[in-house]
């Protein structure tokens, strides 16, 4: 499948997805313009104090995410490849008051979208790499956006959890995919209407290849931690916690089902 093909598929598939979302009660855009947060402790412990700092989240759909950081006093970019998720998230920044660019982009032309602008943090957030290919080229272009001791965050789902079968008990696919996966979904992951654009492909990135293509880009990795908890339920095995993670119940073999990395250039 060439780039424009896979380009344009995921991109008329975003854009239907956004109304859904920005409708959804599972992004409670009501909820944030009230002065919501969808940062994670976690996350918020791991990248530290972001005032003043110039922030540039990559794939940021909504803004969201890319607001919250704003809230907390970075200077904040967000950039997109659907169109439709940023004229939602440039509202919502005028809503809710909060400083913030968005900028239509796909992650791959950043650079040319953002010209000589250097970032201090780099933030990639759940179910972003997916989307993308190449992580080798994702990993330079996030290296070219950085100023010299400025960080990359990377928090995403992992992918081992996307060999398991259904049930989470079992592995049920190949851990080791190189190829493009084509699905036809008519619903995507939040409530809502069925979508028109149904169609997409996505890719797995094992582990090693997203570490290894930090480190040629030029990338020192302060850390990478994995987690034995999901922010959904994922499977059915898996139980809400009171502060809302989701894990396998006690006796049952447990995995690893987010990470996160941190990754300095230096």
């Amino acid at each position: 499948m060439t780039e424009v093909d896979w380009l344009g598929l995921n991109r008329a598939n975003w854009d239907d997805r956004t109304a859904v979302h920005a409708a959804s009660d599972y992004y409670d855009l009501p909820g944030f313009r009230a002065g919501g947060s969808t940062l994670r402790a976690f996350e918020l412990a791991e990248v530290g104090d972001v005032t003043g700092k110039r922030l540039l989240h990559l794939q940021c759909h909504m803004g969201q995410d890319t607001l919250s950081w704003a809230r907390l006093g970075a200077d904040v970019t967000g950039l997109d490849f659907s169109p439709a998720a940023v004229e939602t998230a440039r509202a919502l920044a005028a809503e809710t008051g909060q400083p913030g660019r968005f900028v239509v982009s796909d992650v791959y032309d950043a650079r040319a979208a953002l010209g000589d602008e250097r970032f201090d943090v780099v933030y990639t957030g759940f179910g972003a790499l997916v989307w993308l290919p190449d992580v080798r080229r994702w990993a330079e272009v996030v290296s070219s956006l950085l100023v010299d001791g400025g960080f990359l965050y990377l928090a995403e789902f992992h992918p081992i959890a996307n060999a398991l079968g259904d049930d989470g008990r079992t592995l049920a696919h190949d851990y080791f995919r190189a190829d493009g996966e084509t699905y036809d979904d008519p619903l995507t992951y939040t409530d809502g209407p069925p979508l028109t654009k149904t169609r997409s492909v996505q890719w797995q990135h094992p582990l090693g290849e997203v570490v290894t293509a930090l480190v040629r880009a030029g990338l020192r990795v302060d850390f990478l931690h994995e987690r034995d908890f999901s922010l959904f339920q994922a499977y059915p095995a898996l139980r809400r916690e009171a502060n809302g993670e989701y894990r396998f119940p006690a006796g049952h073999p447990r995995l690893p089902l987010l990470y996160t990395i941190r990754a300095t250039k230096a």
